[in-house]
């Protein structure tokens, strides 16, 4: 299952892009951000229990990895919080892994 995002331009040279209502289990359609170097996430709503939501990119839109924050950890987060990206891939995309009936999470990426 994928969920649709949206993206806008939030500010000159600023881009914001946005998956609403992400699900247990569910993958956000792929975003292209290549352009913006600089990226922040935010996940904010209910993440599940045992569940974590995973930012992963992908340079083929096929094959997909966890991405890293800066300081190297792989970018996951059981709750709410805004973390930065480490690498610069063609697609990103957020992932819900485990959780429970109450998911229902968003994720904004600004970039620029």
């Amino acid at each position: 299952m994928s969920t649709v995002t949206t993206g806008t331009f939030h500010q000159e040279g600023v881009w914001r892009q946005e998956w609403s209502n992400l699900l247990t289990a569910e993958n956000g359609d792929a975003a292209s951000l290549a352009k913006w170097a600089t990226k922040s996430i935010q996940v904010s709503g209910t993440v599940g229990a045992g569940g974590s939501v995973n930012v992963q990119g992908s340079n083929d839109g096929t094959n997909w990895a966890t991405l890293d924050e800066s300081t190297g950890d792989p970018l996951s987060t059981m709750g709410v919080g805004i973390k930065d990206i480490l690498q610069n891939t063609q697609f990103i995309r957020p992932s819900v892994v485990g959780g429970d009936g109450t998911t229902a999470i968003k994720v904004v990426i600004i970039a620029s």
